[in-house]
């Protein structure tokens, strides 16, 4: 999953501040850009870790061009941070799915297109992810 973050730029004297506006609460900084967006992927992890701990469901993503409109964030940089939700999760445990012939290859065509899935299995842990997240919003 790729969550926006919203940084804030930093001079010789400030850190770049970063925030994570949909995960409530969640910020980090870094005295450099890079080190900023490093930090926020550190920020984000321990975040969901948390939520996970407590039983939460993980919020999904919104698109940087929805939140960028946000005046709140009015002269921020926007970058994305990718995290591995299925690794926050806990342990793996195989299941016997049924689905249609059809579907099955139309996801395996949208795996094979987009790395960023890595395989059938996580392509529909992240569906099943943001399927769950729309509902409890």
């Amino acid at each position: 999953m790729f969550y926006p973050i919203a940084i804030e730029a930093g001079d010789e004297r400030h850190a770049y501040g970063v925030s994570v506006p949909d995960l409530p609460g969640c910020f980090s900084a870094g005295d450099t850009l890079d080190e900023a967006i490093l930090a926020a992927k550190d920020a984000i992890n321990g975040h969901i870790e948390i939520l996970v701990d407590m039983g939460e469901d993980i919020p999904a993503a919104s698109s940087v061009e929805k939140l960028a409109k946000d005046p709140e964030f009015a002269g921020y940089t926007w970058a994305v941070v990718e995290i591995d939700i299925s690794r926050l999760l806990g342990g793996s445990e195989k299941i016997n799915v049924t689905l249609p012939k059809s579907l099955i290859d139309r996801i395996d065509r949208c795996v094979a297109t987009h790395p960023e899935f890595k395989s059938r299995s996580a392509f529909l842990a992240e569906a099943a992810l943001l399927q769950i997240s729309g509902i409890h919003q």
